[in-house]
């Protein structure tokens, strides 16, 4: 059971590198209680965005707030959300038990968090093997124990599905499902449209750093489905929805 979940609001973000503006003016939220999928092909300041409200980059205007806060005020951050964007280091001579133990302790979960969460996620059986033989999935799985030790509220994860056998979709579909049921806060970004459609609640179209459509699936999919809605919404070609 996820701790108390906050309401995830971000509000005419802006972030440019050098002459490539990736974020233009984005605003959106995510709500407690439901799953939220950031949508966009490759390149629409999806992961950006995230790095913003995790204080992983600094916007140039607007804000990216959990729970009325920016992420570098939050009193107990580790508590308060779990993030799992690019994957997490982890190394291949180290048992995914021991990987855990090291992340646990940074931060200042309690010991019993390391089982429970390898139970979590389907891998106490493979707790004590090294990393260096774990499949795909099973490292998917562990980035999502990791991000899990300190029981947040709120769940933050860039593309989780990347990688993940059939069996490993369901299972994570479900996963995020009932984490949303308890009342906890679930922000998904992705571009596998199938899939997603299938998992979240509420979507977040994104092109060009802005938010082009947000609402409920089925209102923002309407009756053409949400592949043809993203498509129209971004211009997007079939072969850049499935890169």
């Amino acid at each position: 059971m996820p701790r108390t979940a906050h309401t995830v609001t971000v509000r005419s973000l802006t972030k440019s590198f050098g002459d490539v503006q990736a974020l233009r003016g984005l605003s959106f939220s995510a709500p407690p209680g439901a799953v939220t999928g950031l949508l966009g092909p490759n390149g629409s300041g999806k992961t950006t965005a995230l790095r913003c409200l995790l204080g992983l980059a600094r916007p140039a205007s607007g804000r990216a707030e959990i729970g009325g806060r920016r992420y570098a005020a939050l009193p107990d951050p580790s508590t308060a959300v779990g993030a799992s964007l690019d994957a997490t280091a982890a190394h291949p001579a180290w048992t995914g038990r021991r990987h855990l133990e090291i992340y646990r302790r940074a931060a200042g979960a309690p010991r019993r968090r390391t089982s429970e969460v390898l139970e979590e996620v389907g891998l106490t059986a493979a707790a004590d093997r090294r990393i260096g033989g774990y499949s795909t999935g099973m490292r998917r799985r562990l980035d999502l124990a990791t991000a899990l030790l300190g029981d947040p509220g709120v769940l933050v994860l860039d593309e989780p599905g990347n990688g993940l056998d059939p069996a490993g979709t369901a299972w994570l579909r479900g996963f995020l499902r009932a984490r949303a049921d308890a009342g906890g806060t679930v922000l998904v970004s992705s571009h596998l449209l199938a899939e997603i459609g299938q998992t979240v609640d509420r979507v977040v179209v994104m092109d060009r750093g802005r938010a082009c459509a947000e609402g409920p699936l089925a209102e923002v999919a309407g009756d053409r489905g949400l592949e043809a809605a993203f498509l129209d919404l971004t211009g997007a070609t079939g072969a850049e929805v499935l890169r």
